[in-house]
């Protein structure tokens, strides 16, 4: 599939659709409606993780500080936290790579609710998000009922993505180690489905009723690359059936 072909494949697909591709190494690039806002899903868990980095580089928060996770605020249905019975504390460096390795609902619930919306939102503009943010929890019904949902773009995706593999994000030791996180994703049907296991990839998922998104960065031998897809008010099966199969081509380009 050459650009045109990739585009053609994407508008085939029944929905409101984003995609955002860069060649790391040429610098090439093209997407569509990647500057559109699109419900997020769990890739919102991306950029909080990234604001939580940056506030352990500013000293102002410790990954070994605890919170404490309480059964009322346990949700389902992704994470390991649901399953723990009673009140605990928890590391906020467990928190981090449970919310994104395992996309845990109830690690994401806590930070939003120890943190503040507001405030996250004022970091993701501090990161240079200028686009994507936060409106609610993640199961809260009545705030989905009245609207809010939580949004990205998936340009802002790939250019934090591209950061945190330049090493550029906050320092070379935050990038490595968000990297490190990144890179232990256990959601793999995506953009890792039709990969060969020897190429590595970093990437954050995320699904819910008519969305399935993905946003990552597959380090291809060649020419790293960068590919996000937002697919809202989906056909699923088949938007997940062009992410593996459109992601197979990029690397082979």
């Amino acid at each position: 599939m050459d650009r045109e072909q990739i585009l053609n494949r994407l508008q085939a697909v029944p929905g409101k659709v984003g995609f955002y591709y860069k060649d790391l190494v040429t610098g090439e690039r093209f997407g569509l409606n990647e500057n559109e806002l699109f419900e997020s899903a769990s890739v919102i868990k991306l950029p909080m993780y990234a604001v939580i980095m940056k506030l352990c580089h500013e000293g102002k928060l410790k990954l070994t500080d605890k919170l404490t996770c309480h059964d009322w605020e346990k949700k389902p249905s992704c994470g390991a936290l649901q399953f723990f019975s009673g009140n605990f504390e928890v590391e906020i460096g467990t928190l981090c790579a449970l919310m994104i390795t395992l996309s845990d609902n109830t690690a994401t619930n806590m930070f939003i609710r120890h943190f503040g919306i507001d405030f996250l939102n004022e970091q993701f503009k501090e990161i240079g998000l200028e686009q994507s943010h936060i409106e609610r929890f993640l199961f809260d019904p009545a705030a989905s009922a009245q609207g809010k949902e939580n949004r990205v773009t998936p340009y802002e995706m790939g250019t934090l993505l591209e950061r945190i593999w330049r090493h550029e994000y906050m320092s070379e030791e935050i990038s490595r180690q968000m990297e490190t996180i990144l890179q232990k994703q256990q959601i793999k049907h995506k953009i890792r489905g039709y990969l060969p296991k020897s190429i590595p990839c970093m990437n954050k998922t995320g699904e819910d009723e008519g969305i399935t998104n993905d946003v990552g960065l597959v380090y291809a031998p060649e020419h790293p690359f960068v590919v996000c897809y937002t697919f809202n008010q989906a056909d699923v099966p088949e938007a997940e059936r062009a992410i593996r199969e459109i992601t197979l081509e990029l690397l082979n380009l």
